[in-house]
């Protein structure tokens, strides 16, 4: 069930109704409500993997309350880890355990019989990475004393499976998300038209932007050996506006239909390519991902030693970034996106002068266009490692497009779907200080201009509703 399909359209008008309708003063009915339409949601591409998602549910939840009870140390580091190497386990058999086994082969020179490396033959959950770290960080916490824990398991599992970011977040923590379903919501017209605003922007991010440039950016990275330097690097332009689109879009559409709940979700990007570094960037792009990554690794490999030393700091922002390069997936290609933003951000922050100025600092102080020229550029290199299929053809699409390679005619991708992405730029820019673009319309522009925008929107989306296209970042 796509956000961006009528499914969820009808199936959101069903549970939106069913929610106010209970009544406001009837909290656990509610969320009750809120648990069974998120285990439809998720059952819907494959009801099996719903006893996945109870199973790291109820580990975690056992294991918060375990920990509460409590203080000697030897057994809270094996409740501790008991969850650590739960989370940790699914998503290795499910979604690395070909990847590892394959690696070993080819490292070793392994011959297998059968010409394959394929040993677990599954689908990876959906969203299994997202809600695994997010039960993760609620033990860790609990563990830390940052939080107490919750005795309500249905509380809990809402908190887990709350379905507008149940599959590609934001990775919420659970001090911010699970208080909202242990206090009533009350209903607030505005908050109402406010979400359904921002469901609107995602929509037209997601279908007539992203999905728009998806076309072109697949044509080109079908088949990298057909096209020169030139269309190879519009490709790749292209590819990190889709990207960000596709997945921005999808955190503007969980946002906006969480407010229609009564709940507030975590922002999880600020226009990104406004950065002036690949660490401003990373601070940017995928709040939550990031967050976590410093909270939970960066920081304990950091404060391992005392003082805290230099070389600490480079092995931490090296070891975390290969970490999130490889949460994307099971693919070097992933892996090497990692490393290579990791050792930007680390060439970035290292001491270049005898005053101890840094790359960083520089950039700061050069003419904006500068940095974000610099910024767009690397990020555009690390986005052809994102987006090739496998090393050789990210070193291919690299190789002919420093090598100058002879070029065909471009008329092929240039069309109305730049116009889309025009017209998104200009209205992100002109509203950068906003939550969304369309957050203060109500109050800034005319009703019948207003209204005219909407159903603009609402024509465009309809009439470029099929086929529809799963979201990018699904797949991690």
């Amino acid at each position: 069930m796509l956000f961006n399909s009528f499914d969820f359209g009808f199936f959101l008008v069903i549970v939106y109704f069913a929610y106010w309708g209970i009544g406001t003063k009837r909290r656990k009915a509610q969320n009750l409500l809120l648990l069974v339409a998120s285990y439809v949601f998720y059952g819907s591409w494959d009801w099996r993997f719903l006893f996945l998602l109870m199973a790291s549910s109820l580990v975690d939840y056992v294991a918060g309350r375990i920990l509460e009870r409590s203080e000697k140390v030897s057994l809270r580091k094996l409740i501790l880890w008991t969850s650590i190497f739960w989370n940790l386990g699914v998503l290795v058999i499910f979604k690395y355990f070909n990847f590892f086994i394959s690696s070993f082969y080819e490292l070793f020179s392994i011959e297998n019989t059968q010409q394959t490396y394929t040993f677990w033959n599954v689908i990876i959950p959906l969203g299994l990475s997202f809600y695994t770290f997010q039960t993760m960080s609620y033990t860790i916490d609990v563990y830390r004393k940052k939080i107490r824990p919750t005795y309500n398991l249905l509380e809990f599992l809402c908190y887990v499976s709350f379905f507008p970011q149940l599959v590609a977040g934001p990775i919420e923590r659970a001090n911010k998300l699970l208080p909202q379903f242990e206090k009533e919501r009350s209903f607030n017209l505005q908050r109402t038209k406010e979400g359904l605003r921002q469901i609107l922007w995602g929509l037209f991010k997601k279908i007539l932007v992203a999905d728009k440039l998806g076309l072109a950016v697949t044509m080109v990275f079908s088949n990298p050996e057909g096209y020169g330097a030139l269309m190879l690097i519009f490709a790749a332009v292209l590819f990190c506006f889709q990207v960000y689109c596709d997945f921005s879009g999808y955190t503007d559409i969980a946002i906006g239909t969480a407010k229609l709940f009564g709940f507030s979700l975590s922002k999880n990007f600020d226009l990104p390519y406004l950065s002036k570094s690949i660490s401003e960037l990373w601070q940017r792009w995928h709040i939550t991902l990031t967050n976590w990554f410093t909270d939970y690794v960066y920081a304990p490999i950091v404060k391992s030693v005392t003082p805290v030393t230099a070389s600490m700091r480079v092995i931490g922002v090296l070891l975390t970034l290969f970490l999130i390069g490889l949460w994307h997936g099971a693919n070097w290609t992933f892996v090497v996106f990692g490393i290579f933003n990791g050792i930007v951000i680390v060439v970035e922050r290292a001491p270049l002068f005898k005053q101890k100025g840094t790359l960083l600092k520089g950039l700061q102080r050069i003419p904006r266009v500068l940095s974000l020229a610099y910024v767009f550029v690397m990020f555009t290199i690390s986005g052809i490692l994102f987006r090739a299929e496998n090393i050789s053809e990210a070193w291919l699409i690299l190789k002919r497009i420093f090598t100058i390679t002879p070029d065909v005619a471009i008329s092929s991708l240039i069309g109305i779907k730049l116009l889309y992405l025009l017209a998104l730029l200009i209205a992100e820019m002109a509203t950068r200080k906003w939550e969304f673009p369309l957050q203060k319309l109500e109050i800034r522009i005319p009703k019948p201009i207003r209204w005219a925008i909407y159903y603009l929107l609402i024509i465009l989306l309809i009439r470029y509703a099929e086929p529809k296209e799963a979201f990018i970042y699904f797949q991690f």
